[in-house]
């Protein structure tokens, strides 16, 4: 703890919050370090919340933007089991029923037929057009087909990042469709050598937005910060829970970082 040395004691239990909440010591003292230099640099500013110091490392997109003059394009992609689907259901109900936007839903997932009938179960109740496309030569006549609409939301397939033929077709997919954004869909349960390699494998592909699911779930969530700190992602949505259109919300630096602080503060 050398360089914790000189800290005031609350920036020492700073440090000791952040690693009891997950977050491993180069992240906890890269926080602490720049809750000093807030500090040093703020007049007024004797003390930075252990929330607000979370925040300020933290990068968030802004929530997905409606095209102006034509249909704005996005692929949601990610590993298996972390939810792509139902968030994908939850941003298009949000859309059409809160902002009364005109939506379209593509799938790709064709290699489990329960999320295909999951989401065309969703876009029937919602009361939205879905397309199912199987190779990404019909991806451009799917999306062709909805040029009018406001969204386009796109299911992918959940890949194994280890899977490099899985992985090169999911590229072709995304080269086809030629879209305004491409979001990662990562798990907060997910430990954080497996959340490197997920987002080391598909981060090429997404740019720099990420959705961060299953908030609610995980117990300990600052090795949620080693990763966000390292790959640089900026989080666009945060989910908690299953109910659609609720449980998702754009993603803001101090509420994230209340939630992976515990709210202690």
């Amino acid at each position: 703890k050398k360089s914790l040395k000189n800290c005031a004691d609350h920036l020492i239990d700073l440090y000791h919050a952040l690693t009891a909440a997950g977050a491993d010591d180069v992240t906890a003292k890269a926080i602490v370090r720049n809750a000093r230099r807030i500090e040093a640099g703020e007049d007024g500013v004797d003390t930075v919340s252990e929330c607000r110091a979370v925040a300020k490392m933290l990068r968030t997109a802004g929530p997905i933007a409606r095209g102006e003059g034509a249909a704005r394009t996005v692929a949601l992609i990610g590993p298996t089991g972390v939810g792509k689907t139902t968030t994908i259901a939850k941003l298009a109900a949000n859309f059409k029923l809160r902002e009364k936007l005109d939506v379209g839903l593509i799938t790709i997932d064709t290699y489990r037929i329960a999320a295909v009938q999951q989401l065309k179960t969703y876009a029937d109740i919602i009361g939205i057009p879905i397309n199912v496309v199987l190779t990404p030569e019909e991806l451009g006549g799917a999306l062709e087909a909805f040029r009018e609409k406001d969204v386009v939301l796109v299911d992918t397939a959940g890949r194994s990042q280890c899977d490099a033929q899985k992985m090169d077709e999911l590229a072709r997919f995304l080269d086809s469709g030629g879209f305004d954004e491409v979001h990662l869909v990562v798990s907060a349960t997910t430990h954080t050598a497996l959340l490197e390699s997920i987002i080391e494998r598909f981060g090429p592909l997404a740019g720099d937005r990420m959705i961060l699911t299953k908030i609610d779930e995980s117990p300990y969530r600052g090795h949620i910060l080693n990763v966000l700190l390292r790959a640089g992602k900026a989080v666009s949505y945060v989910t908690a829970g299953q109910e659609v259109p609720d449980d998702i919300e754009a993603a803001d630096a101090e509420r994230i970082a209340k939630i992976i602080m515990g709210a202690r503060t």
